[in-house]
C-alpha cells in the first residue's frame, strides 16, 4: 500500500472515532471532571486574587520586584480586565455544562484561550526582564500550560458538532 492510501485509511478510522471530549463526557472520564475542577480553581483563584491585592493582603516578601513602583502597579492592575473575563467565561461555561447545553464549549474555549494568553503575557513580560522568580513564574507558568491540554479537544469537539 502507498503512503498515501495508508494516510488516507489511518484518516478514515480518526474520522469515525467520537472525539476526546465526546468520549470522555459519554463515558464520565477523568478529562472533563478535570476541566471543570480547572475551572474552578483558576476562576476563583483570579477572584481571590484580585480581592487580596485591592486589600494589599500579600506580605510584602511575597511581592515581586519592584512592586510599588507606579509603571508595575499599573502593569499588574491592566490584567484585571483579562482575568476577570476569564473568571466569566469559565464560569459561565460550567453553567452551561451543568444545564447540559453544547454552548458550555464555546465559553470553555474562550476561557481557556484567554487563560493561555494571560499567563503568555506575564511570562514573556518576566522573561524579556530576565527576572526568575519562582513564586511568580509557577501560577503564570501554569495559566500557559493547563489551557493547552483542553483546547484541540474542544475544537475537534466544537468542529464535530457543526
Amino acid at each position: 500500500m502507498t503512503l498515501g492510501g495508508r494516510l488516507r485509511r489511518i484518516n478514515s478510522k480518526l474520522q469515525g472515532e467520537k472525539s476526546i471530549v465526546s468520549r470522555n463526557l459519554e463515558s464520565g472520564k477523568i478529562s472533563f471532571k478535570m476541566l471543570k475542577a480547572f475551572f474552578w480553581f483558576t476562576d476563583i483563584g483570579f477572584i481571590a486574587y484580585w480581592a487580596i491585592t485591592a486589600l494589599h493582603i500579600i506580605p510584602s516578601d511575597l511581592l515581586f520586584k519592584d512592586y510599588n513602583n507606579p509603571l508595575m502597579v499599573q502593569w499588574n492592575w491592566s490584567f484585571i480586565f483579562l482575568d476577570l473575563l476569564i473568571s466569566a467565561t469559565g464560569i459561565t461555561s460550567l453553567i452551561y455544562s451543568i444545564k447540559k447545553q453544547k454552548k458550555w464549549l464555546v465559553f470553555a474555549l474562550i476561557s481557556l484561550v484567554l487563560t493561555f494568553c494571560s499567563g503568555l503575557q506575564a511570562i514573556g513580560y518576566w522573561a524579556i526582564g530576565l527576572e526568575f522568580d519562582i513564586q511568580w513564574w509557577i501560577p503564570n507558568l501554569y495559566l500557559l500550560v493547563y489551557p493547552c491540554f483542553f483546547i484541540f479537544p474542544i475544537i475537534r469537539e466544537l468542529e464535530e458538532t457543526k
